[in-house]
């Protein structure tokens, strides 16, 4: 196991392999649940990395699959491993998912991702994120938003660690000249975005308003993929209802195929990064002035 791997991977990496040896020994779910007198959703839910085995589960399994002392010893480790406690559960007072998709992010391989109204999380700065949370949840506490800017602020550090994901963001250029927070809240956010596409890992592409219609207009979306092959890759939709993840391959498929088209359509990263520094540049845009910002990066000075 890697660094990157997370407890969410350990576990369905566990399950994963708790399957293939029960299939192996030629034993179905009914029959194992029988001789170890259990229900027979507890194996199911073990084998599809829903709920943590125990070692002492992991131990009763792997002797009804007569499993050598080697690879017993291994796989019990690895049910050790699972129960470890990530940095994100000190946030299971947040609701709506947000700890358990950060255990996910946590072992990715790849985070390919689409925003239109938005800074996707990983880049936001705090005074933008206090600014969008008090936006799409009114209703908050203080103290309540306080607690997910902590932790949205905590997940960046993903970026920087010393094996980083893959980090491509296409975002909108819409979405970059609209106001969150103040005039200065926008132009620090502006250079967290150039600061952030220096690192090695991380590619910034801006979606100009002049291409019209595009591939990503069905809304954004973030494609999270896995060097680990037990971890399945998946798409995540998010919105103000919670998240919604996509895992088949067919539904993979698309949305790579969409994230491809609108690599194409947006400006080279290059070009974007010298945009988003021109853009912060901007004391107040005027219609005529975007106009000339998007030709410039189309056509030069």
């Amino acid at each position: 196991m890697t660094a990157r791997s997370s407890a969410t991977l350990r576990r369905r990496r566990l399950g994963g392999e708790l399957r293939r040896l029960r299939e192996d020994a030629e034993l179905t779910i009914q029959e194992v649940a029988k001789r170890l007198e259990c229900s027979e959703s507890k194996i199911s839910r073990i084998e599809t990395g829903h709920v943590s085995a125990t070692p002492r589960d992991v131990r009763d399994m792997l002797g009804l699959y007569r499993v050598n002392e080697e690879q017993r010893d291994a796989l019990i480790q690895l049910a050790r491993e699972v129960r470890q406690r990530g940095w994100w559960t000190s946030y299971a007072d947040v609701p709506d998912g947000v700890p358990a998709y950060a255990s996910l992010e946590v072992a990715a391989g790849l985070i390919h991702t689409y925003m239109a109204l938005v800074v996707p999380a990983l880049l936001q700065t705090e005074e933008y994120a206090h600014a969008v949370i008090r936006a799409i949840l009114p209703d908050l506490l203080p103290d309540e938003i306080e607690r997910r800017v902590q932790l949205r602020m905590e997940r960046q550090s993903l970026l920087e660690r010393s094996d980083p994901p893959t980090f491509w963001a296409v975002l909108d250029e819409a979405m970059l000249r609209h106001p969150v927070g103040s005039i200065e809240v926008m132009r620090t956010q502006l250079d967290k975005l150039t600061e952030a596409a220096a690192l090695p890992t991380v590619t910034l592409q801006v979606l100009p308003t002049a291409t019209g219609e595009h591939a990503g207009m069905d809304g954004p979306f973030t494609i999270v993929g896995y060097s680990e092959s037990a971890e399945p890759d998946f798409v995540l939709l998010d919105s103000v209802m919670g998240e919604l993840y996509l895992e088949t391959a067919e539904q993979l498929q698309r949305y790579s195929r969409v994230f491809d088209l609108l690599r194409t359509a947006a400006l080279p990263p290059d070009d974007s990064v010298a945009f988003i520094r021109r853009l912060r540049e901007e004391p107040s845009s005027s219609g005529v002035r975007q106009h000339d910002v998007v030709n410039k990066a189309f056509h030069g000075p």
